[in-house]
């Protein structure tokens, strides 16, 4: 290697020049493509393949009816309303049947009453109307 400067030869992991004291450039580094003389491309696909149309998978609607008679039967546990997606109120009832000592199950009772009418949830957790 040779100063930039004063033009002396150096050895090359010196990073000061012997002769005057400047700093010793880094030779530039030589990619893959310098050493072998040429650029290698990746090859070119023959064809394009077609585009599938994305897949799309709606669940069928939930039942008013099934809803309805969880509510009945089970709604002091909220399984009506883990069946319609709504968990969050779903634990929330469990824990108020469990507080109350049963007298919460009265309100899954009558939800499940007011779904099988048509007044109550007319809608799972995704928005789809009841069955």
């Amino acid at each position: 290697m040779t100063c930039e400067y004063c033009g002396s030869p150096s050895p090359p992991k010196d990073n000061k020049c012997s002769s005057c004291g400047a700093p010793m450039a880094e030779p530039p580094k030589r990619s893959l493509d310098d050493l072998i003389g040429f650029r290698v491309s990746p090859p070119a696909p023959a064809s394009q393949p077609p585009s599938a149309a994305p897949f799309t998978y709606s669940e069928p609607p939930k039942s008013r009816l099934v809803a309805g008679l969880l509510g009945i039967f089970l709604g002091g546990l909220g399984i009506h309303r883990f069946y319609l997606g709504y968990t969050g109120i779903g634990i929330t009832q469990i824990i108020v049947t469990c507080i109350t000592f049963g007298w919460g199950s009265l309100w899954g009772f009558i939800e499940g009453i007011l779904i099988l009418v048509g007044s109550g949830i007319t809608k799972d957790a995704k928005g789809q109307p009841l069955a």
